[in-house]
């Protein structure tokens, strides 16, 4: 049994090693695009369902990338200052689905391909769910929605969703990358991101770690029908979402499982409906209880669920058809161990960046707005 969990362990750590410089580039990356990103023009923008609104949700949710917590709290947040809901909800979308760490991290651990799949599929994601809201989505359950959201029941990471300490004062973009201003801003937006999504992104390596080293391939095989290429072809984006809401793991965190599906036999566009399913997660469904009662809850948990095993399926077809679907199942999950090459330099090299945003982070009052996360500041209203 002790031998097992090190054996667990070690699988989970190897992986950690693997793609730690990974996640603080797209972090840093993902931090510099926020701070210069106001986000209290969003809502002015966001106010109904048109093309051009739903565009400019998916651009708002790319430029705000962020945790799933984090995400579906900013997206309560401008829904309750007037935004349209299904703007906010495709603004939750993009903020968790197209951002740069997620596609960075699936290049390391998966390859080119899935991270090209995920920015091929989201989009198609977006565009069913606006089709299938303005389809089926009653202004009743959005006014009962809008009224349980009012009522203030707040989840995880509400200050952070909140926060806006973006740069905009007239300046020239770089010129404001480069000020003591822009410093700060970038350092609070890396560090804060880091404490949402921390728990989840070690909650996916353990987790990874544990179904690789004691869940046989044997099981994966048959469960996702490996024998059955047809039945694989299908049945995978309708199974792997459902793996990724028991797993209770969302964000980046759940790549890492990705990579051990992938290589146990989920088809390639399972692996990106799993990816999609970070916001129909166990906890989160809770969260959409809270924010907007139970029928919208439930909704949004059928809604969802279709149109990510559909964009799973859609980009399978894309990809088979281009010929991009890798044919070897080599996903990165590797024993643990430490040698000097560039995955140890890089690593070093991003872990002095890290150092240095936090130490930033430190002299700037970051520490007292870190205690404040997971409380709610004040609305105000919107201009």
């Amino acid at each position: 049994m002790t031998g097992a969990l090190f054996h667990a362990l070690g699988l989970a750590f190897a992986m950690c090693w693997e793609i730690l410089w990974p996640l603080i580039l797209g972090f840093a990356l993902s931090a510099a695009v926020q701070a210069f990103v106001p986000k209290r023009e969003m809502v002015r923008l966001l106010g109904d369902d048109s093309p051009r609104s739903i565009a400019l949700a998916s651009l708002f949710g790319f430029a705000s990338s962020s945790c799933s917590y984090a995400a579906v709290a900013l997206a309560r947040s401008l829904f309750r200052r007037g935004a349209n809901f299904t703007a906010s909800i495709i603004f939750q979308f993009a903020s968790t689905n197209l951002v740069i760490e997620l596609g960075i991290i699936m290049v390391v651990l998966l390859g080119w391909q899935f991270a090209l799949a995920e920015f091929v599929g989201g989009p198609i994601m977006i565009v069913l769910i606006s089709w299938l809201f303005r389809a089926t989505l009653r202004p009743a359950l959005v006014a009962a929605a809008r009224r349980q959201a009012d009522a203030g029941l707040h989840g995880r990471m509400e200050g952070h969703a909140q926060m806006d300490m973006s740069v905009v004062d007239g300046r020239p973009l770089l010129t404001r990358l480069a000020s003591p201003e822009g410093f700060t801003a970038i350092s609070h937006y890396f560090v804060m991101d880091w404490a949402a999504v921390w728990m989840d992104v070690a909650g996916g390596l353990l987790i990874a770690g544990a179904l690789a080293a004691w869940v046989p391939d044997a099981f994966w095989r048959s469960f996702f029908l490996t024998g059955h290429p047809l039945g694989n072809l299908f049945w995978s984006p309708l199974a792997a979402p459902f793996v990724a809401i028991v797993s209770f793991v969302c964000s980046v965190g759940n790549v890492p499982l990705a990579a051990v599906l992938w290589n146990g036999g989920v088809s390639f566009g399972g692996v990106i409906a799993f990816i999609f399913a970070d916001l129909i997660v166990l906890p989160i469904l809770d969260i959409y209880r809270k924010y907007y009662g139970v029928r919208m809850a439930l909704y949004l948990l059928v809604t969802s669920y279709a149109v990510m095993a559909a964009a799973g399926l859609a980009v399978e077809l894309l990809f088979r058809a281009a010929g991009l679907v890798p044919t070897v199942r080599n996903a990165a999950v590797i024993e643990a161990h430490l040698a000097w090459n560039y995955t140890s330099i890089l690593n070093i090299f991003f872990l002095a960046l890290a150092a240095a945003l936090v130490w930033r982070f430190v002299q700037t009052g970051g520490a007292d707005m870190l205690r404040m996360m997971n409380e709610p500041m004040p609305m105000e209203d919107t201009p």
